[in-house]
C-alpha cells in the first residue's frame, strides 16, 4: 500500500488500490466490509476512540477508553490518541475490504500502519489461519499445500481525509531516562532492575486492562506504586476492543475465550499500543527511551518463511527487526525516544537466574502466569500454563524453590507430563538444557533432559540480537558487567551452530570500540 495522491471519493483521500482476489484453492477470510475508526476526543487525562464494524448489512461499535491519573497537554494527547488508534486495527487488515479513518493521520503514521499492517497479516495468516490453534472454524483453515503469498497480503484499502506532517511530540528527552513496560513477569522485573542499577531514572509504567489479564501485573504493581514515586498507570479497555472484533468475526469460532486463555484468535501485534499510550509521560518528563523485556530467543533452527512468505512466528512486535524499524520511525517523527530491550542476548533461565541471585525482593514480585488466581486478596500462579511450565523449569534448574513465589508440590509433579505433552513455549536446546540443569541439581528424572551449554551464554545474531541491540555504548558494557557472571561467556551463531566468541568482538561488532 504505497502512499500517494490519488482518487477523491465520497469526501476521503483513497490512499492505497484493494488487493486483486487470489486464485489459489483458499476459503475467503473476509469477514468485513469496512472498520471504520472514528470519534476521537481527547481531554487532559484520557481519550477515547470508537470502532465500527460493518458486515452483511449490519452495523456494530466499540468505544476504546483510555485514563491516565495525571493531566496532559490535551493537544499532545489527541496526538497519541491517533497513534493509539492505528494498532488494534492494524490486525485485521487481511480481514476486511476496507478501513476508514475519519480524520488526518501524519504522513509517518500512515506509513507505520501500513508497513505493520503487511508485516502483522502475513504473521497472522500463517500462525493463527494455516497453523491450526482450534480458534479458527475448520472451512477456513486452508491446506498448507494450497497456500500462496498473496493469501497474506493484507485485502483492506485504507481511506483517510488527508494526510499531514509536523507534531506536537518533539519533545526534549534526557537518554540517561526511561520507561520500563512492566508487566509482573520476570522479564520487565528483570530490565527495571538492571537498567535502575546502572543509573537510569527508571520508570515502571503498567498497562491496565479492563480484564483478569490485570491480575498478572497487579502484585508489581501494589508492591511499586507503594515504593517507587516514577510508577505509572493507564488504564485501557484495549482487551475489551478485541475482543469485541473477534467475536464478530465468522471465522473465529464462539466461545474462543473458554477455549484458550494462552492463544488470541487473531490479534498478534498489540506491545506497540502500550509504547504509545505512554508517549505523553515521556514528554512531560523528558524521557528518552522505552524498554520492554524481550529476552532471547534462539533462531538458529528457525527459516522465518513457510510457502514464500516471511513471518516472525506470531512474535512481530517483539523483534529485533521491529525494534530497530520503531526507533528509526521514532526519529522520522521527531520524537526522541529509542525503543530497545537490555535482555535480548540471554535466555529466560539466565534472567531467571539473575533475578533470583542479585534482585530477590523484586524476584518475590513475579507472576509468569497466563491465569493467575487470587484468593483472599493475595495472588498465586496457576501451575499448569504453559508460562507456568517454564517458570518452575528455570527456578529447578537455578536451584530455587519455587514455593518463594507461590507454586506447589503438586505443581512440580505435574512437570514430567507437560513435557512430554509439549505444554510449553520454549525454545527446544532451552527446555531441554533446564531439565537437564535440574535433573543434576535435585537428582530428578524429568524427560528431555539433554546439554546444550549455549543456553547460558550472551548470545549475539543477526536475527533476534544484535550486537547494538543496546543503542548506548556505555550502557551496553555496564549491562555487560552485570550479566557476564551469571552466564558461560559470549556466542554468536555461524552457520547454524552456537560459537564462542569474546566480549570485545561483541563490542566491536556493534561499533562499540
Amino acid at each position: 500500500m504505497d502512499l500517494r495522491p490519488g482518487q477523491v471519493g465520497q469526501g476521503y483521500l483513497l490512499i492505497s488500490d484493494p488487493k486483486p482476489n487470489s486464485t489459489v484453492a483458499v476459503a475467503n477470510l473476509k469477514c468485513f466490509d469496512r472498520i471504520t475508526v472514528h470519534g476521537i476526543k481527547a481531554k487532559s487525562k484520557g481519550f477515547q476512540v470508537s470502532y465500527t464494524l460493518e458486515y452483511d448489512g449490519l452495523k456494530k461499535s466499540y468505544t476504546l477508553i483510555q485514563s491516565y491519573r495525571e493531566k496532559f497537554e490535551e493537544r499532545q494527547l489527541e496526538e497519541v490518541a491517533k497513534l493509539v488508534s492505528l494498532v488494534p486495527v492494524t490486525n485485521y487488515c487481511l480481514f476486511t475490504e476496507e478501513v476508514r479513518f475519519d480524520f488526518p493521520l501524519h504522513e509517518l503514521d500512515y506509513k507505520f500502519f501500513t508497513d505493520m499492517s503487511d508485516a502483522t497479516a502475513r504473521d497472522i495468516f500463517v500462525n493463527r489461519i494455516v497453523e491450526r490453534t482450534g480458534l479458527i472454524r475448520d472451512e477456513y483453515v486452508p491446506n498448507p499445500e494450497d497456500v500462496q503469498p498473496d493469501d497474506a497480503k493484507p485485502r483492506a484499502h485504507v481511506d483517510l481525509p488527508e494526510t499531514f506532517s509536523g507534531t506536537s511530540l518533539d519533545f526534549e528527552t534526557d537518554p540517561s531516562s526511561c520507561i520500563v513496560m512492566t508487566s509482573g513477569g520476570k522479564d520487565s522485573l528483570l530490565t527495571y532492575s538492571l537498567l535502575r542499577e546502572i543509573g537510569m531514572r527508571v520508570y515502571p509504567c503498567f498497562f491496565n486492562e479492563s480484564g483478569r489479564h490485570w491480575l498478572v501485573a497487579l502484585k508489581a504493581y501494589r508492591y511499586f506504586s507503594a515504593n517507587i514515586p516514577e510508577t505509572r498507570k493507564v488504564w485501557s479497555n484495549l482487551d475489551r476492543l478485541f475482543t469485541f472484533i473477534e467475536r464478530n468475526m465468522k471465522i473465529v469460532v464462539p466461545n474462543f475465550l473458554r477455549r484458550s486463555k494462552e492463544l488470541y484468535p487473531i490479534r498478534l501485534f498489540w506491545f506497540e499500543h502500550y509504547a504509545f499510550s505512554f508517549l505523553p509521560v515521556a514528554g512531560k518528563y523528558g524521557i528518552g527511551n522505552i524498554c520492554f523485556g524481550n529476552e532471547f530467543d534462539d533462531p538458529s533452527n528457525l527459516t522465518f518463511e513457510f510457502k514464500g512468505i516471511k513471518h516472525y512466528y506470531a512474535t512481530f512486535d517483539q523483534s529485533q527487526e521491529f525494534e530497530k524499524y520503531v526507533s528509526n520511525w521514532f526519529e522520522q517523527r521527531g520524537i526522541n525516544v529509542k525503543q530497545w530491550s537490555p535482555i535480548r542476548p540471554v535466555t529466560g533461565l539466565v534472567v531467571e537466574r539473575v533475578l533470583t541471585r542479585r534482585y530477590p525482593e523484586i524476584f518475590k514480585l513475579q507472576m509468569s502466569c497466563h491465569s493467575p488466581i487470587l484468593k483472599g486478596g493475595s495472588l498465586a500462579p496457576c501451575g499448569k500454563c504453559s508460562k507456568c511450565t517454564g517458570i518452575l523449569l528455570f527456578l529447578l534448574a537455578n536451584g530455587i524453590d519455587a514455593a518463594l513465589i507461590g507454586y506447589k508440590r503438586r505443581h512440580y509433579l505435574d512437570l514430567p507430563r507437560r513435557i512430554l505433552e509439549g505444554k510449553y513455549r520454549l525454545d527446544e536446546s532451552e527446555l531441554e538444557h533446564s531439565a537437564y540443569l535440574a535433573n543434576s541439581i535435585w537428582g530428578l528424572n524429568l524427560p528431555r533432559g539433554v546439554a546444550h551449554p549455549h543456553v547460558e551464554t550472551m548470545h549475539f545474531d543477526p536475527v533476534s540480537s544484535h550486537a547494538d541491540a543496546i543503542p548506548y555504548c556505555e550502557l551496553r558494557e555496564r549491562i555487560f558487567d552485570i550479566l557476564e557472571p551469571y552466564t558461560l561467556g559470549y556466542t554468536i551463531l555461524q552457520n547454524g551452530e552456537w560459537v564462542e566468541t569474546t566480549r570485545e568482538t561483541v563490542l566491536r561488532l556493534g561499533g562499540c570500540s
